[in-house]
């Protein structure tokens, strides 16, 4: 009986491409919400929700049309990739967003969390504040908020694939 192991290629476009998808549609939806710039727990656990669905789907599609079967090194290989395609998705919009859509949203984004330091920390001054919300601008260019971004996106896509290759592996018998 001759093993074939399928290739990765369709599986990453295809749920990179919804990952990246959907993660833009959320971020249309709090665009047109004027929640764009706020973040928050509730923001953060969709696109967590977004991210292990799509990866444990692709996951589990690979292995069905994979004849039952899936390594952890084929698991880590598909959650990566689909992983990847979906944070250059997400990262093409983020500059979109702040460059073309919205040229405002980093200086809104920096005066909201401003107003949040104050209120969880009224002992500092408002020249403290100032000055974190000064460094963090260092650290917003689009280069650097690219990069982070997608260094982000592979070690969610790592982590994520690494647990959900454990869970859905199924080794071909000898």
């Amino acid at each position: 009986m001759e093993v074939k192991n399928i290739g990765i290629k369709d599986y990453a476009l295809k749920f990179g491409s919804l990952n990246g998808g959907l993660v833009v549609v959320f971020a249309i939806m709090l665009y047109f919400l004027d929640m764009h710039y706020q973040g928050g727990t509730a923001v953060t656990l969709v696109n967590v929700v977004i991210g292990i669905g799509t990866l444990m789907w692709g996951l589990i599609e690979y292995r069905k049309d994979n004849g039952g079967f899936i390594s952890l090194t084929q698991a880590l290989k598909v959650g990566m990739s689909i992983a990847l395609i979906g944070s250059i998705i997400g990262i093409i919009y983020g500059i979109i967003l702040s460059e073309v859509i919205d040229p405002d949203v980093m200086n809104k984004a920096f005066e909201f969390q401003k107003q949040q330091m104050l209120q969880s920390n009224p002992e500092m001054s408002v020249e403290q504040v100032d000055g974190m919300i000064e460094m963090q601008k260092k650290f917003s260019s689009p280069a650097i908020r690219s990069a982070f971004g997608l260094i982000f996106g592979l070690f969610f896509g790592f982590v994520v694939s690494l647990i959900g290759g454990l869970i859905v592996k199924r080794s071909r018998p000898e």
